[in-house]
C-alpha cells in the first residue's frame, strides 16, 4: 500500500506513551499504524476529545503481547478472537488489532484470519475513511480516497455496498451514525439505497448493538438529518416503530445546554409511547429505562409559567436532573424556561424537616395514618415554598393530628 500524503503533526502522535509503544513494537519488527477515529479527526483538523487511539499491526496478537512484555508494558487480551490486544502505557490505553481478512461471515459475526497485507485489511473495512492509516511520522495511506469523502461530507462504502452489509448487518446503522458525525446532505446515493434494500436485516441484530449505535448517532452535534434519512430507509421500522419525526428533536437541540442522547431519544417518541416496552426492546439499562419513562410520562406537567415557586416544587418532586429533562422537553410550555433551567442546575432541594418518628412522638400508632399525615405536612410545606422551619412543620403536624 503506497503513501498518499502526510498528516499535519498532532499532539497525540508524539507523546511519551506513544513513543514507548512504537519503540517496543519496533524492536520486534512489528509495523504499527494509527487507524480509526484519531486519523479521521486529524484529517479534518478536529481536536481529538475522548477518542481512543487505535492501531493496526502486522503481526499476530501473541507476537504483540510478547513485544509489549519485553518492554515491561502491560497488555490485556481484550479481543483475541478478533486479533485485538489492549496495551496499557503509563495510564493510556491503546487498542492494537492485527491485520485481518474475513474467512466467513454470517452478517453478525466474522471468522477472520490474520494477514500482513495492509490492502487486504483495508478491503474488509466498511467505509472509505475508515481505511485511513497513518505512520508515527504522519505518513498517510488512503487506498480508497477516504480523505476526499471526508472533505465532501460523504459516507461511502468500500467496494460493493450490499456485500459490505452482508458481512455485518450493523453497517446499515453505522452508515447513518457516521453520517450524523461526518456527513452532509445529500447522502451518497448508492450507499443509501443499499441501506434501504437491506434495512429488514436489522431485525436479526441484538437490542444492545442497535441501542449503542442509535445513542451514538443521537449524541452527534446535529443528528436530525441522519435520523430522518434512517427512517426513510426503513432502518427504524423494527427497532423504533414509534418514531414521530425530528421536529421536536431539532427544537430540543436548539435549547439544550449539552447533548444528551437519551433525552434526544425521548424527543423523537410520542408522549404516549410505552417506555417500558422500548427499554426492553433496546435492552436499555434499568436506569436508562426509568429515566426514559419519566421523560415520556404525561405527569407531572411542568409549570414553567408559574415562576420560581413552581419551579422549586417541580425540582423537589422530580429531582434536579429529571426536572431538567422534562423542562427541556416541554417545548410548548410558556414561561422563562432558561431561568428555570438555571435553577434546576443550581438549587439544592431541602429535606422535609419532619418524619414519621415525629408523628409517633405525638402518641399516634404506626400505620397508614402516619404516612398520610406526613404527606399532608409535606404538601403544606411545598405550598409555602419550603419556607417553614422544623418548628412550624411540627406545629402543623400536631394540628393535623388533632383534627384527624
Amino acid at each position: 500500500m503506497k503513501p498518499t500524503g502526510r498528516l499535519e503533526p498532532q499532539p497525540w502522535m508524539d507523546t511519551p506513551q506513544v513513543r514507548a509503544l512504537f519503540d517496543s513494537l519496533g524492536r520486534s519488527d512489528v509495523v504499527a499504524r494509527f487507524v480509526g477515529g484519531c486519523v479521521r479527526d486529524a484529517v479534518l483538523q478536529r481536536p481529538m476529545v475522548n477518542v481512543d487511539i487505535d492501531l493496526a499491526v502486522d503481526k499476530p496478537p501473541e507476537t504483540i503481547m510478547r513485544a509489549l512484555a519485553s518492554a515491561k508494558l502491560k497488555s490485556v487480551p481484550t479481543g483475541l478472537k478478533h486479533g485485538t490486544v489492549t496495551a496499557l502505557v503509563e495510564g493510556d490505553r491503546f487498542e492494537l488489532t492485527t491485520l485481518r481478512r474475513d474467512v466467513e461471515t454470517d452478517g453478525r459475526r466474522a471468522v477472520v484470519a490474520y494477514t500482513d497485507d495492509w490492502l487486504e485489511d483495508a478491503n474488509r473495512r466498511d467505509f472509505t475513511f475508515n481505511a485511513l492509516y497513518a505512520d508515527r511520522d504522519g505518513t498517510l495511506y488512503d487506498p480508497f480516497d477516504g480523505r476526499s469523502d471526508l472533505a465532501a461530507g460523504r459516507v461511502r462504502f468500500i467496494g460493493d455496498a450490499d456485500t459490505r452489509i452482508a458481512e455485518d448487518r450493523l453497517r446499515v446503522l453505522r452508515f447513518f451514525r457516521f453520517h450524523a458525525w461526518y456527513g452532509r446532505l445529500p447522502l451518497d446515493g448508492p450507499s443509501f439505497e443499499a441501506c434501504r434494500r437491506n434495512a429488514a436485516v436489522l431485525g436479526g441484530l441484538s437490542g444492545e448493538r442497535v441501542a449503542k449505535e442509535l445513542l451514538r448517532l443521537l449524541e452527534a452535534p446535529a443528528p436530525a438529518d441522519a435520523l430522518q434519512a434512517m427512517a426513510e430507509a426503513g432502518a427504524l421500522d423494527h427497532w423504533l416503530p414509534e418514531f414521530v419525526g425530528v421536529a421536536r428533536l431539532r427544537a430540543l437541540i436548539a435549547r439544550e445546554d449539552a447533548p444528551d442522547p437519551l433525552r434526544r431519544l425521548a424527543a423523537i417518541l410520542p408522549s404516549v409511547a410505552d417506555a417500558t416496552a422500548i427499554g426492553k426492546r433496546l435492552k436499555l439499562s434499568t436506569q436508562q429505562a426509568l429515566r426514559l419513562e419519566v421523560m415520556l410520562a404525561p405527569k407531572p406537567v411542568i409549570d414553567v409559567a408559574g415562576g420560581p415557586k413552581a419551579w422549586r416544587a417541580g425540582i423537589y418532586g422530580l429531582g434536579n436532573n429529571l426536572y431538567a429533562d422534562r423542562l427541556l422537553l416541554a417545548l410548548d410550555a410558556p414561561g422563562d424556561w432558561r431561568a428555570a433551567l438555571v435553577l434546576a442546575r443550581s438549587w439544592t432541594p431541602p429535606e422535609l424537616p419532619v418524619s414519621g418518628g415525629d408523628a409517633l412522638k405525638l402518641g399516634l400508632k404506626p400505620g397508614p395514618r402516619v404516612g398520610a399525615l406526613i404527606e399532608a405536612v409535606e404538601r403544606w410545606w411545598i405550598d409555602g415554598d419550603f419556607a417553614a422551619h422544623r418548628g412550624a412543620c411540627l406545629a402543623e403536624l400536631e394540628r393535623l393530628a388533632r383534627g384527624a
